[in-house]
This record gives structure tokens, C-alpha cells and sequence, in this order.
């Protein structure tokens, strides 16, 4: 009996990272058949080999294939299991391996949007713009350490998991698992996208709704401060104490909003956008109608 071929850790790493190329050869025909195919290299020419059966493996895995690129790692892993079973002997035929990854590639897209894209990176993003407006050279750095690791993190186990459970992993994608990771992703990504709208949707009316004059002891008298950088400092430390630098106190739209209800007029604007996009409104036309109606409301003192 002959010894039993069988993928060790380091092969599995080489897939894993070759995997991150998925994209590489996309195409219109088979889309990611052929970074799929490249993944797959060393573990095929390990488990098989004749140079026949090498080719035929490669002519299995060059059908076409398209998914999310990281949520095909547990497509991957469980192929490899299926290949390696194959070269062992095992009766699996070119229709079962093709079937499980068409079978698993459609479940997984629909997690991977919401999961990555929707959830993980804009909240990365934000973060590390949060620290980028405030100087720091560490936000940039961070979102780009921090996404790689997840990235690579989720290739490798979701890899190993898929590779270690085979076949058997198909089990889950009839329950309700993905459906829920789907669900609590989506509502994770728009708790969190809504907490950032106080401070990434900025509205402020300029329009003045009413004008006060103060009294003698509430403003600045800037006839009356010292000369050179005594009067400046007198100024400064005046300013500090609450007293206004004109006699003539200004109320604008946007602070008696504020007094209302603070963050009113950019959830109102969130809220616009997001019915505008569901009445399927192109993102380019409303970018295009909101960068119009900042630049007519600063033409006419309204923003």
C-alpha cells in the first residue's frame, strides 16, 4: 500500500498567501478562475504526480470561479481537502469538486460585502482618519496595520477551517450561520457609521437671526488695551474670561439648532442621501447636487 500524500502546514501557507493574488487574472470570461488556479498550484503538484494528471487537475480548477477574494479561503481549504482525498484514492470526480465551489462561492459573497467592506474597513478608515485630521502620522500606519492583520488573519484560518472540516463545511451554509454573521455585521457597520456622523457631516447656516448689543462690561474695548504685545495679551486674557470681541452679539441659524437638538441638520442630511440612494438616485448625481447647493448657499450667505 502506498503512503498517503498529504499537505503539510507549510504548503497550506503558500496557498493561503498565493490566494491573497486572487484578483490578479481577473477576467470577463471566468473572473477569478485563474488566480484560483495559481493558489492552487503547489498542493497540485504535490498531490498529483504525472504531468497528465497535474494538467487535468489544473484544466478542473480553470472553470469559472468568482466570490468575495478573502471569503474564498474556506473554498480553498475545502478543495484542497477534496484534492488531497482524490490522490489518495478517494472517488471524487471532477463534477463533486466543481459542485462544492460553485455550491459555496454564492453563500460566501454575500457575507464578505457586508463583513469587510461595510463593517471592518470603514471603521478602520475612520479611526485612522480620526487621528490623521488631528496631525498624527499614526492613523494611516494604523489602519494599514491593523486591516492587514485581519486580512491575512481571516485567509489563514478560514483556510485551515475549510481544509481541516472538508465536505463536511457545506453542512453550515443551508442553516441560518451565514445569514446571521450577515445580519450582525450590517447593524455593527451602521451603529457605527451613524455614530461618525457628528463629526464627518458638518451643516453650518451662517444665516444671522438676531443681533443683541451687550452691555459696557461684556465685550472687548480694544481702544483701551495697551500698545504692542501687552495689549495683545490683555486681549487674549479678556477673551478667555467670556467677553465678546464686538459689541454687537450675532445669533445664527445654526446655533439655535445646536441649542435645539445638536447634530440635527447632518442626520437630516444623512437621512436625505440615504432615502435619495434607496429611490435609486446615482451617487454621483447627489455628490454632484450637494457640491451645488454648498456652493449657491456660500454665494448667498446661507452656508
Amino acid at each position: 500500500m502506498s503512503e498517503k500524500i498529504q499537505l503539510t502546514k507549510s504548503d497550506r501557507l503558500k496557498i493561503a498567501w498565493r490566494s491573497t493574488f486572487l484578483q490578479g487574472s481577473w477576467n470577463y470570461e471566468r473572473m477569478q478562475n485563474g488566480g484560483f488556479a495559481y493558489a492552487m498550484m503547489p498542493a497540485l503538484r504535490k498531490l498529483y504526480k504525472t504531468k497528465e494528471d497535474q494538467i487535468s487537475a489544473m484544466k478542473r480548477h480553470l472553470e469559472f470561479f468568482n466570490t468575495h477574494p478573502y471569503v474564498a479561503s474556506p473554498i480553498l481549504g475545502v478543495t484542497l481537502a477534496l484534492e488531497e482525498e482524490r490522490a489518495n484514492g478517494a472517488s471524487i470526480d471532477n463534477v463533486a469538486i466543481q459542485g462544492v465551489k460553485v455550491g459555496m462561492m454564492g453563500p460566501l459573497a454575500g457575507v464578505g460585502d457586508p463583513v469587510f467592506w461595510f463593517t471592518v474597513r470603514p471603521m478602520l478608515g475612520a479611526l485612522g482618519a480620526t487621528l490623521a485630521l488631528d496631525g498624527s502620522i499614526i492613523g494611516p500606519i494604523l489602519f494599514f496595520v491593523i486591516w492587514n492583520i485581519i486580512r491575512l488573519s481571516f485567509i489563514w484560518y478560514a483556510q485551515e477551517l475549510g481544509y481541516k472540516q472538508g465536505s463536511k463545511i457545506t453542512d453550515d451554509l443551508s442553516g441560518g450561520v451565514l445569514q446571521d454573521i450577515t445580519k450582525g455585521a450590517s447593524i455593527l457597520g451602521m451603529f457605527v457609521l451613524a455614530a461618525l456622523i457628528q463629526r464627518w457631516v458638518t451643516i453650518d447656516f451662517k444665516t444671522v437671526i438676531s443681533k443683541t448689543k451687550l452691555a459696557s462690561d461684556q465685550y472687548i474695548h480694544w481702544d483701551k488695551l495697551s500698545s504692542g504685545y501687552k495689549g495683545i495679551k490683555e486681549a487674549f486674557m479678556q477673551a478667555d474670561s467670556g467677553k465678546a470681541f464686538t459689541h454687537i452679539q450675532e445669533t445664527t441659524l445654526q446655533e439655535n439648532l445646536d441649542r435645539l437638538i445638536p447634530g440635527l441638520a447632518p442626520l437630516l442630511l444623512t437621512f436625505l442621501c440615504m432615502w435619495l440612494l434607496k429611490k435609486k438616485i446615482s451617487p454621483i448625481m447627489i455628490i454632484l447636487a450637494l457640491f451645488a447647493i454648498g456652493v449657491g448657499g456660500r454665494v448667498i450667505g446661507l452656508l
